[in-house]
Parts: C-alpha cells; sequence; structure tokens
C-alpha cells in the first residue's frame, strides 16, 4: 500500500494535481476490488468512469461519480446546479456513453436559504428534463454551522450510462499520429470564478463555459475518436499528461493554436496564472485518428458550442510520456501537471 511523507491532507491534494495524485494513490492502493469484470474498467484506470459489462447484452453500462464544492454557489455563467448536472452527464460522454440517469445527494448547511436551494435544484432539473435524464435516487443531510464553510451546500451526484459494445473511449487509447482538437477557448470557468470572488469589472465579462456537450459530442461519435477528457481539474496540461503516459506516447502542442479568450489572457496576466492549468465546464479534449480529423472539426464546428474549436496539436510514439510546447517565438517547453489547481474551490 502507497504510504506518504505527509502527516495531514492538504487543500492542494484535492485540487487535480501532483498532489492530488499522492491522495488519490493512497487512497485506491487500499481498495482490494477496483472493477468486477476483467472486460471491465474501474478504478485501477483512474478514468472518468466505470464500465461495466453485461453478459450477453450489446451495451456496457458506464458509472461514474463526482463531487461538488465551489465558493461562492453562484458565479457568472452559472451556479453550482449546472456543475453538478453538466459534470456528470460530461463525465458520461468522455467515454462514449448515453447519459441514462443520475443521482442526487445534498450536504446542506443549517442557513442555506431555501430560495437559494430551489434555484439549485431546480437547474439541476431542468438539464436533466431537457435531455430525458432521470434523477432516480438521492440522499440529504444538513449540517451545523460552523462544520462546513459559508458555501453552504456540496452536492454529489453518480451518473449512469450506456455504450455499444466496442465503442469505449479511454485515457489509454491515443495513437500516434492522432489529432488533438479543443472544442473551444480554455480556461473560461477558473477564471469567471476567479473574477466573481475577486469583483474584477471587466469591458466583457468573462462567463463560466458549463454546459453539457450531448448535442456537440454525439454526432462524432461514430467516427474514430481515440480518447475525450472534458479539462476541469488541471486544465488541458491536467488532461494530456495524463493521456500521454497513460497511452504511452508524446504530445505535441502548437501555442498559437490554443484557442484563449482574450479576457481570459488579461486577467491570467493580472494573477501571473497560465490559462492550460486552469478549469473549463464546458469543453472537449479530443484524440482523433488523423483521417477523421477535419470530418470531427467541421461537425464541432456546425454546433454554437463547438464554433471555436481547433486542432491544437499531435501525438508521436518518440519521447513516450512527455507534453511539449511549441511556443509562439519558435521554442519548445516540456508541460507539467501543476502542483494544484492554481484557482481552487472551483468544481
Amino acid at each position: 500500500m502507497a504510504s506518504v511523507d505527509y502527516d495531514f491532507i492538504e487543500l492542494d491534494m484535492g485540487q487535480g494535481g501532483k498532489k492530488m495524485d499522492i491522495l488519490i494513490d493512497f487512497i485506491t492502493s487500499r481498495i482490494k476490488t477496483k472493477k468486477i469484470s476483467e472486460k471491465g474498467i474501474g478504478v485501477e484506470s483512474f478514468d472518468d468512469g466505470a464500465i461495466i459489462p453485461l453478459q450477453n447484452q450489446s451495451i456496457d453500462l458506464v458509472l461514474t461519480t463526482d463531487s461538488y464544492t465551489v465558493t461562492p454557489l453562484f458565479f457568472r455563467g452559472g451556479n453550482i446546479g449546472d456543475l453538478a448536472a453538466n459534470g456528470t452527464i460530461n463525465d458520461l460522454l468522455m467515454m462514449g456513453a448515453r447519459p441514462i440517469a443520475i443521482t442526487l445527494a445534498l450536504v446542506i448547511r443549517e442557513g442555506l436559504k431555501f430560495d437559494e436551494l430551489a434555484k439549485v435544484v431546480e437547474t439541476i432539473v431542468d438539464i436533466t428534463e431537457k435531455y430525458n435524464i432521470g434523477i432516480v435516487a438521492g440522499d440529504t443531510k444538513v449540517m451545523p454551522i460552523g462544520s462546513m464553510d459559508e458555501a453552504g451546500l456540496i452536492i454529489n451526484t453518480t451518473g449512469l450510462g450506456e455504450i455499444p459494445i466496442g465503442k469505449r473511449i479511454t485515457d489509454s487509447s491515443l495513437e500516434p499520429d492522432d489529432i488533438i482538437i479543443s472544442t473551444g477557448t480554455l480556461g473560461d470557468h477558473g477564471f469567471a470564478m476567479l473574477v466573481t470572488r475577486e469583483g474584477i469589472e471587466l469591458e466583457t465579462e468573462i462567463e463560466s463555459d458549463v454546459a453539457p456537450l450531448l448535442s456537440l459530442i454525439e454526432p462524432i461519435l461514430d467516427l474514430r475518436v481515440h480518447a475525450m477528457k472534458d479539462p476541469t481539474r488541471g486544465g488541458l496540461t491536467g488532461v494530456l499528461t495524463d493521456w500521454a503516459k497513460k497511452s504511452n506516447v508524446s504530445i505535441w502542442l502548437d501555442e498559437v493554436n490554443i484557442p484563449i479568450s482574450e479576457d481570459v489572457r488579461i486577467v491570467a496576466d493580472i494573477f501571473g496564472i497560465d490559462p492550460l492549468h486552469v478549469s473549463c465546464e464546458g469543453k472537449a479534449i479530443i484524440g482523433v485518428h488523423p483521417e477523421d480529423a477535419d470530418q470531427v472539426l467541421n461537425l464541432l464546428k456546425a454546433n454554437p458550442l463547438g464554433k471555436q474549436a481547433a486542432i491544437i496539436g499531435h501525438v508521436k510514439e518518440s519521447r513516450k510520456g512527455q507534453v511539449l510546447l511549441k511556443t509562439a517565438i519558435g521554442g519548445h517547453r516540456i508541460l507539467d501537471k501543476p502542483v494544484g489547481e492554481p484557482i481552487p474551490r472551483v468544481c
């Protein structure tokens, strides 16, 4: 079992960087049964969810779970309910699954206003009803003042989806020569949370990109998509460093092709934060067979959610496990996963 050089859990250990890897390894090394079928995928893969094969069926089940604790609960472009519903939907999609149902568990601090709780729950209901996804089970706990921070609400969701046999998408399936695509601008959610907290006024306000990606992703699932991930905690860098190691390849990016809004660049410069490390909640990073890359890109651009989609890099067999960025001035630098999320408590 994994041991650590720390006596206590630190905040950075929940923020999607290298320290979180330490915590996750510490926990998962103590789990004996990590999957229920040799043909399935479980905790050992550290993917977006588990894949559970069904005997004598043409589909596999996909199961994902996540907890959401953000400050503030309401931010530019959404609220914690948007994060919970859309995050669960998108995690299923990233493995190639069609979402079927979710569970909803709420941990509420006494003193939270009923109208705030209503807005959050109604947001989740509106999203799931729109896409015919059932809220099929749940749990509610109320905690005393002082036991939770001022946000006053933690949400846990578990999502269930189905995927045709042979259509699963995993972090370890990238192949040399694959093309890497971003479905849009990066860093929007994390920086929207930051400017909300800091009260920063901009001529054009940054808003969270939180969104369900069903309409964007479903049209490309019949093409040769080898890997797909929503860049939440750890941002683009976190996604690609995981892919490079799990698929035993290198990924080469071109900085000038990576879509980042001008507002995000301005705020990033003010705070000295690299947008490539910052969370998104309505984007996907996709690894696709080179012969299908143009078709995937065109399908993405035809959807309003993907109008800023761009090819940002490619995959090589050499320098396995590394992510390299060609900078705007022509040099190269190695991208590494950050120690922690530079903007904490955003998802």
